[in-house]
C-alpha cells in the first residue's frame, strides 16, 4: 500500500514542525490513539485501537524518526502488532514547505505492509481505512493548530489592550475629559481645588 497526500496547515513552518513533534498534540489527533510515550532517542511507543473493515483490534507498536532535517522533513519508520488481527509496518516521508508567511504545506508519502487477518480482507479495504484515518488526523490537526493560533492572538490582544488605552489617554492630555467622570487623576485634582476655592 502506498499513500501520497498534501495538506495546508494554518501556521508557519516552525510551528508546524513543533506540533508534529508534540506527543500530546499527536495523541489528541490520531484516531483511536491511547498513548504515545518516549521510547529511546527520537523513538516512541504507541498504542491505539483501529478498525479496518470487519477487523477491529488494539495495536501496540513503535515509531522511529529518521533522516531528520528540522524544520523541513523527516522519515517515520513504524511497526505494530494487533494480535490475531495481524500486523502492519512501513515508513512515511514527511516534508514541510512554507506557503506564505502564516501557512505551511505538509506533504507525505507513506508505504505500508500488513499481514494476518488484515491482509486477508483485501487491499481496497485496507487502503480505504488508511485514507480515512489520515483524513481524520489532518482534520483534527488543522483544527488544533487553528485554535492555538487564535487563542494566542487573543491573548496578545488582551495584554496589549489596557496598555494601549492607557497610552491613548496619556497622549490625549488633560483636555480629553468626558461628562461621565472618566478623567485622569490630574484633571480630577484641578476640579476639586477650584471647587474648594470658590466655597472659601
Amino acid at each position: 500500500m502506498e499513500l501520497t497526500e498534501s495538506h495546508t496547515l494554518p501556521v508557519p513552518q516552525q510551528r508546524a514542525w513543533e506540533a508534529l513533534n508534540d506527543t500530546a498534540m499527536l495523541k489528541a489527533c490520531i484516531p483511536g490513539c491511547e498513548s504515545i510515550e518516549a521510547d529511546g532517542e527520537n523513538a516512541y511507543a504507541v498504542a491505539l485501537t483501529a478498525a479496518v473493515g470487519p477487523v477491529k483490534a488494539r495495536f501496540k507498536g513503535r515509531m522511529q524518526l529518521a533522516d531528520i532535517d528540522a524544520p523541513r522533513s523527516y522519515t517515520i519508520v513504524f511497526e505494530g502488532q494487533g494480535g490475531a488481527a495481524g500486523f502492519g509496518k512501513g515508513d512515511a516521508h514527511v516534508t514541510l514547505e512554507p506557503a506564505g508567511d502564516a501557512a505551511t504545506t505538509l506533504a507525505y508519502t507513506a508505504r505500508a505492509q500488513v499481514g494476518g487477518k488484515l491482509a486477508q480482507i483485501g487491499s481496497r479495504l485496507v487502503d480505504g481505512a488508511a485514507r480515512k484515518i489520515a483524513a481524520e488526523f489532518f482534520r483534527r490537526f488543522g483544527e488544533q493548530l487553528g485554535e492555538q493560533r487564535d487563542s494566542g492572538a487573543a491573548a496578545m490582544d488582551e495584554s496589549a489592550g489596557p496598555a494601549t488605552a492607557e497610552n491613548a489617554a496619556n497622549e490625549a492630555g488633560d483636555d480629553n475629559v468626558d461628562d461621565t467622570g472618566s478623567t485622569d487623576a490630574s484633571q480630577t485634582r484641578k476640579r476639586s481645588w477650584t471647587a474648594w476655592i470658590s466655597k472659601s
